[in-house]
């Protein structure tokens, strides 16, 4: 994984959203998008 820069666009990156279904980053671009991650634990 790369390094963030600060000040610099996020890099692209690929993650399943709540219904296992790929969404990228790319997906929202020109949009004001937050990105809100929760950890499930380690059970």
């Amino acid at each position: 994984m790369s390094q963030v820069e600060l000040r610099k666009p996020a890099p692209d990156f690929e993650l399943k959203d709540y219904r296992g279904e790929a969404v990228r980053l790319s997906d929202f671009a020109g949009r004001k998008t937050v990105l809100i991650v929760l950890n499930r634990g380690l059970s």
